[in-house]
């Protein structure tokens, strides 16, 4: 298994619009790219989920406002979480 993430839900507030999901990974990969659903990405949270609450930080490798097909982050190895996602 591979970084995979996916839309969970998503509402529009006045002009944004603000997209929420999860992500989950193997155990050997350290990130990968979120699929915000958005055409600009200008802030994204992200959070690990359960177990994989680590000593490391998950980071994105990105310059906001970025692409908001394929928002870059990197994690621990083997680690599941939730992000947010607010643009246009």
């Amino acid at each position: 298994m591979a970084f995979t993430s996916a839309i969970t839900e998503s509402i529009i507030i006045g002009n944004k619009k603000v997209t929420f999901g999860t992500f989950t990974t193997s155990s050997t990969d350290t990130g990968g790219d979120i699929n915000t659903g958005l055409a600009m990405c200008e802030f994204i949270k992200l959070d690990y989920s359960g177990a994989a609450a680590g000593a490391t930080c998950i980071m994105v490798n990105e310059t906001l406002p970025c692409a908001g097909s394929a928002v870059t982050v990197v994690h621990a190895a083997s680690a599941d979480g939730y992000w947010w996602a607010f643009g246009y």
